[in-house]
């Protein structure tokens, strides 16, 4: 028996799934307080605090931060996940990736950096950034 969808619209915000179509292109950045999907191309960063996935077709230009992630398509920036990122055989990414975990199908292929262990590698990371940032201020 399949199971009715009850959800009325504004209830619990936390269960959309967004969905950036293929063929669809944004520029600008995108904050999701859920799970999303890209299957278009977006140009600019992202930041979701639920899952993130990346269709074969899908295309970022621009950081990405996240809890979770599952890349098939590509992406050209810096990528921040708190937990597993998961790279599809069809994946690619140029620059560089901090993760808690990280599971990679062969095939796939990413150029950049990448450090993994938890919550110490963002974290370190970031007073990285900061203290360059000073400097050149």
């Amino acid at each position: 028996m399949a199971k009715q969808n009850t959800r009325t619209f504004g209830e619990t915000p936390d269960q959309a799934i967004n969905i950036l179509g293929e063929g669809t292109i944004i520029k600008g950045d995108i904050a999701a307080s859920s799970d999303i999907r890209i299957d278009g191309q977006l140009i600019g960063n992202l930041e979701a605090k639920g899952r993130v996935v990346i269709g074969p077709k899908g295309r970022i230009d621009g950081k990405v931060k996240c809890n979770n992630v599952e890349i098939a398509g590509f992406i050209k920036g810096k990528v921040t996940v708190d937990e597993l990122l998961n790279m599809k055989a069809s994946a690619k990414i140029e620059g560089d990736i901090i993760a808690g975990k990280l599971a990679v199908e062969p095939g796939a292929t990413f150029t950049g950096t990448c450090a993994m262990g938890g919550s110490s590698a963002p974290a370190k990371e970031d007073a990285k950034e900061k203290t360059l940032y000073n400097q050149k201020n």
